[in-house]
């Protein structure tokens, strides 16, 4: 996975705000994983995913938050982000 430069002024989409409160994710999650991602991945020219693992519920469980930006439009948009528990098939090592 590519290093990218951090996020911290974004844009949320409609459709982005539909699936964070379906999910219930917090923007304040999104905003921390945009501003410090454990990882990054170029999908097209222009559109990244950032994400990051983080602990949800109680008892706290891992999962890992995936945050989509079209990194190609001033400010970045979000355009959707989601969890998941499986963390490994997302997660890429070092080569």
């Amino acid at each position: 996975m590519a290093t990218s430069a951090p996020i911290t002024v974004y844009r949320l989409t409609d459709h982005a705000r539909t699936e964070m409160a379906r999910r219930q994710i917090q923007e304040s999650d999104i905003a921390s994983v945009l501003a410090v991602p454990e990882q990054t991945e170029t999908i097209r020219a222009g559109r990244e995913v950032y994400q990051s693992r983080l602990a949800w519920g109680g008892p706290p469980a891992t999962y890992l938050l995936r945050v989509f930006v079209d990194v190609d439009h001033q400010p970045p948009d979000v355009v959707t982000v989601y969890r998941t528990s499986k963390i490994m098939k997302y997660w890429r090592t070092a080569p």
